[in-house]
């Protein structure tokens, strides 16, 4: 008896894959739960389990798109059952009057000759001034990605407006206690629970940044599930952190140190890059002094973060050295007027800079 191995269902609105990679071979045997294959989505690249124990029959080669449902391999529930059946004993009398058994001799097939060691030969290096190109296709979450940022900036009206925060106060704080924190939950704090923290109380002061668009109607959402953009080999990936104004600052580095670590593992859940409201992404931890970010579609603004850099600025009519950072926001104009998309960067700002008041949630 044969079982189908076919494509999970892993999100509702995944209708395709790609099988990256067969982690088994033709004729391996699996047990049930055994990762048989990594199947890249729009969202994440995911490893799909056996659904049971059997030899393996690969129908679908490596780089093929396959459709949810579809079967792409078979599993031999009988032969495996019989290769898994233990090897008869002989009777104890027997094995006691039979001579050692000789060590069997190595005989080679003509037919098959030993294969010669292969010389490795080092590859050419490249003429001086040769000119050479690749062609690399798109991995599946680069390909959608594109086509939503595409997408969005067909059919969207983007402004970005931008603001400078000094960041000495969050600094002095993450110093200070930055022992303590990590002693009492186990992880470090970051600038980024500082940011989901100010950019919860913000949108509950400026709901129209927090919408999206359909059609001719504006959805506002009174609810803060944040996306924080990371970046991995095959694209930009946007985790969600839900009901991420309810969240402890403890909660949030939390919440971000697993979805960043899982998402490099490949160990993400499509439920888990869907149904954000607001994003942030943070071009400073690659060096990023300025940019002008595309919201994730169909949400209506992003915040983009970006390096801090020491610079001279007026603080009560002196001339001082603070650590200041870039933030811009980026904002679909359909939806959000100017005056609201600058008030709303205004209070990033207060609350940065003011991290009692954020703390105190006031």
């Amino acid at each position: 008896m044969k079982k189908e191995v076919q494509v999970p269902s892993v999100g509702e609105s995944i209708t395709s894959g790609i099988i990256v990679s067969w982690l088994m071979h033709n004729g391996d045997r699996a047990e049930e739960g055994d990762i048989l294959f990594e199947l890249e989505t729009e969202k994440a690249v995911l490893d799909i389990p056996s659904p049971a124990a059997g030899i393996l029959e690969i129908l679908v080669d490596e780089g093929t798109e396959v459709a949810i449902g579809q079967t792409v391999a078979m599993l031999d529930e009988v032969q495996a059952a019989k290769t898994a059946q233990p090897i008869p004993q002989e009777p104890q009398a027997a094995r006691q009057g039979a001579p050692p058994a000789a060590a069997p001799e190595r005989i080679v097939s003509p037919q098959t000759p030993p294969s010669p060691t292969p010389s490795v030969v080092p590859p050419e290096s490249p003429a001086a001034g040769e000119r050479r190109t690749e062609r690399v296709g798109m991995s599946a979450i680069r390909r959608k990605t594109a086509e939503r940022l595409v997408e969005a900036t067909q059919n969207a009206a983007y402004l970005t407006t931008f603001n400078e925060i000094d960041m000495q106060k969050v600094i002095d704080i993450r110093t200070q206690y930055k022992d303590q924190f990590q002693k009492a939950h186990g992880i470090k704090i970051g600038f980024m629970s500082f940011f989901v923290k100010a950019c919860c109380q913000a949108l509950k002061e400026c709901p129209k940044i927090n919408t999206q668009i359909d059609g001719n109607d504006i959805i506002y959402h009174y609810f803060y599930d944040i996306g924080v953009a990371v970046s991995i080999d095959e694209g930009l990936i946007v985790p969600v952190i839900r009901d991420a104004d309810k969240r402890h600052f403890a909660e949030i580095e939390l919440a971000i140190a697993s979805v960043a670590r899982r998402a490099h593992d490949r160990k993400l859940l499509p439920d888990e890059l869907t149904g954000g409201t607001f994003t942030i992404t943070n071009g400073g931890v690659f060096g990023s002094m300025l940019s002008t970010p595309i919201p994730a579609w169909p949400q209506t603004a992003i915040l983009g973060m970006h390096a801090i850099k020491k610079r001279p600025v007026a603080v009560d009519d002196r001339i001082m050295i603070r650590p200041v950072m870039y933030v811009a926001l980026t904002y679909d104009h359909r939806a959000i007027d100017g005056r609201e998309a600058i008030g709303f960067l205004a209070r990033i700002k207060d609350f940065i800079e003011d991290p009692d008041r954020l703390l105190l949630e006031l």
